[in-house]
């Protein structure tokens, strides 16, 4: 018997933003697909524009995996994680311990596929791993747009932040992402259907 996907499963459980107060409440598993998606949209737009030689679906599945250990230490705010250096060297450390935990609930025939998933090292992918974070950063900035579009004030400098680190960042697959797909999350469904409707169907709802 094996409890990986029984723990994987409270991600669901796992409120994000946690010192925050939200409009609507995000889960560590719903923040983990759009990180996925997104990081997968990141590396196909590389190959496509940029010759780019990442693999989008091994971008997207370590996605899919890089907040698993948060089934066992819960998603730590990023003001108390990123504190000091002291706090974010041992946070890093708990969730390799976490992580390690994780792989040791794998059947043994399985370990050598999840090890590159739960305990990979980064270094060794550097590329897919730096589009993940990059991704992981989108989807909290969209996570703002969301909050601040409900006029919840409480993510303006939050949305501020993520900005300008996402503009650093520098990376022409990244500025592509948010200058095509970001500006559309702050329409309503109207909105939405009026700029560009469905063919063939009428108006939702």
């Amino acid at each position: 018997m094996s409890h990986l996907f029984a723990y994987l499963s409270r991600l669901k459980l796992i409120h994000r933003w946690g010192l925050m107060r939200s409009a609507r409440v995000e889960n560590v598993q719903e923040h983990t697909l759009q990180v996925a998606q997104i990081a997968h949209a990141l590396a196909v737009i590389q190959r496509v524009h940029f010759a780019g030689t990442v693999n989008p679906e091994r971008v997207a599945t370590l996605a899919l995996f890089h907040d698993a250990g948060e089934a066992i230490t819960g998603d730590l705010p990023a003001p108390i994680k990123y504190f000091n250096p002291q706090i974010a060297t041992a946070y890093k450390a708990l969730e390799a311990v976490a992580n390690e935990r994780l792989l040791a609930m794998v059947p043994p025939t399985l370990q050598e596929t999840y090890r590159t998933l739960l305990v990979a090292e980064e270094e060794e992918e550097r590329e897919h791993w730096a589009l993940v974070k990059a991704a992981d950063k989108i989807a909290a900035y969209l996570k703002c747009v969301e909050e601040l579009n409900a006029g919840n004030q409480e993510f303006a400098k939050a949305q501020a932040a993520l900005a300008e680190s996402i503009a650093a960042l520098a990376r022409p697959e990244v500025t592509y992402f948010m200058t095509t797909f970001v500006p559309s999350c702050s329409l309503s469904l109207d909105e939405l259907e009026h700029i560009a409707p469905t063919p063939g169907q009428g108006k939702l709802g």
